[in-house]
């Protein structure tokens, strides 16, 4: 009978730049079969202009696997804090409005 395998441990280093963190306050999400492209970016009230500043770029499994640690994070979250309203919420009352049509690639 073969042994159970104990899991690996993983030690993840990240570089201080990277530990600063960056804000964003608006995601485009695209996929085609073989991946999916989650761009951020920052939409400041009065600016018609903004551009990508990171884009992560993973395969459907791994977006999958991301959405469900993002369900089980938000549930904690709300658990420990209430739950996060975001029903009824045009992006007109944060300060802009976007056409998915505005949206270009460059």
């Amino acid at each position: 009978m073969a042994q159970p395998q104990q899991p690996v441990q993983i030690n993840i280093e990240i570089d201080p730049a990277i530990a600063e963190g960056s804000y964003s306050n608006f995601a485009i999400i695209n996929h085609s079969q073989a991946e999916f492209i989650l761009d951020f970016t920052r939409l400041l009230p009065g600016l018609t202009k903004t551009k990508v500043h990171t884009r992560i770029i993973m395969t459907p499994q791994h977006a999958k696997m991301l959405l469900k640690a993002l369900e089980q994070n938000i549930s904690m979250y709300e658990g420990n804090y209430g739950s996060i309203k975001v029903d009824g919420v045009a992006s007109e009352q944060m300060g802009f409005h976007l056409n998915r049509d505005q949206v270009q690639n460059k």
